[in-house]
Order: C-alpha cells, then structure tokens, then sequence
C-alpha cells in the first residue's frame, strides 16, 4: 500500500468533514503526522485542484463535488435506462446491457443487463470489465473520447481472436465510422462466438455517461437482422440520452 497516498487521501477525508478549513498545526494534530509532510500533501491536492487555501488555512473545493456527480450520474443512467432496456429486449430478443468506460485501462464495466429469453444467448455479468478495443460498447465509447486520449493508446492492443482490431491506426479508422454512423459494431472480436452493436448515452452536460449494447452470438448476426436490430438500439439510446437531459445530437 502506498501510504504518501494513503495520508493524502487522510487529509482530503479530514478536511472534507470539517465545517470549517483547518490549518497546517491543526490537520497534523487531529491526523498524527509532522506538520511538514502536512504541508508537502496539502501543496501537491492544492495543485491538482481538490483543497484551495483560505487565510493560511485549507478547505475542500468543488472538485471532489465533480468527481461525485460523474459518479452518482453513472449510477443514475442505468436507473434511468431500465424501462427502456426493457423495452428494447422485448422486442428484439437479445440481451441489452449498459457499460462505463475505464479509460485508464482501455476496459468497459458492465453496469446493469436486463436477458434475453433465447435458449443460446450472450451473458454479462455486473462489474465484469472487457477490453475497451474489441467490443462494441467500448468502441462506442472510444468513439466519444478526445483525439488526445486515442492517440495515448498503445500503438498495439491485445488481440483476442483474428478479428480483433489490435492496431491502434486500424482501430481509430474504425472509430471515425462509428463516429460517422452513430452506433458500433463487433463481430467476434472478443469472443469468437459473440458479437453485438451499441451505441453511447449522453448526459445533461452532453458528456459520454455509457453505451447501450445489445449483445448477439454470432450466428444469430446476419444483415437483415442486424439491419432490424439496430435502428431500435440507436433510438433506445437517444430516448435514455433524452431522459437524461441530454442536449439533442442527432438531425
């Protein structure tokens, strides 16, 4: 365990349940560190934004408050989404789930799933992560990041079946169509077997907040179908977008 971290995050904790900012001598005092390491770890949380100084004391500012709401928005869009989803699978029959992106590993979490009735159907489990590149709730949410953020990427991804998009210049190819047709695709590139499309969620402030899958095998994934399938997950996720509060993105 790292205890510089362990200690800033003390501090934060402190100061964010105090009434009123503390100084120095007194976060030392009430946390049992030396005044100096104090100042060290108040420095480096007043330079990422999180504590801001006021009369030679310290107080929380507005960025743990951001970092809730993502959070807290997170949890609401899959509250939000349920009635939908449902919806959605009852009339196509294919498994719906909602995912978050983890940008820092490249990775999706599933958030919520509402199944479908088929005997051979795809399954995800709540936290399960995957792998961002290859599966089409991730490459819907890739699509939505800043060029910046895609071009930190490795320039070689880790390829999990012959139709995994491994290259980094080949997936942001891919990336700029999903841009273009407002939804993704993926066929196998994770697991042979299964496939699905998706596309993003937008919150109030037009932020990407998750995608909408709609999770496929394979053999089930011919163009007509697909061709049915889509047009409802598209307007499943601007429906939940719009329940959002979500500014109007499309036409």
């Amino acid at each position: 365990m790292d205890t510089t971290v362990v200690k800033a995050l003390t501090v934060l904790e402190a100061l964010a349940s105090s009434a009123t900012p503390l100084g120095v001598t007194e976060l030392a005092t009430r946390l049992g560190l030396s005044k100096s390491n104090v100042h060290r770890l108040l420095q480096t949380l007043a330079a990422r934004g999180y504590v801001t100084q006021v009369d030679q004391r310290y107080t929380v500012t507005t960025r743990l408050w951001e970092l809730g709401a993502m959070v807290v928005s997170r949890l609401d869009v899959a509250r939000v989404a349920t009635p939908v989803m449902q919806r959605l699978v009852a009339d196509v029959d294919e498994t719906a789930h909602l995912s978050i992106l983890d940008m820092a590993a490249c990775e999706v979490v599933s958030i919520h799933n509402v199944e479908s009735t088929q005997p051979v159907r795809a399954y995800s489990r709540i936290g399960q992560r995957t792998p961002a590149h290859c599966v089409a709730t991730g490459k819907a949410l890739l699509s939505a990041q800043s060029p910046e953020a895609l071009r930190a990427l490795p320039e070689e991804l880790q390829r999990f079946t012959p139709q995994t998009l491994h290259r980094r210049d080949e997936l942001l190819a891919a990336l700029e169509k999903v841009r273009r047709d407002g939804y993704s695709t993926n066929v196998g590139e994770w697991r042979e077997q299964v496939g699905g499309a998706a596309a993003v969620i937008y919150d109030h402030a037009g932020r990407p907040a998750a995608a909408l899958g709609l999770t496929v095998p394979v053999e089930r994934m011919q163009p007509e179908v697909m061709n049915r399938y889509i047009p409802r997950l598209t307007a499943a996720a601007d429906e939940i977008s719009r329940l959002m509060g979500a500014p109007s993105r499309r036409g």
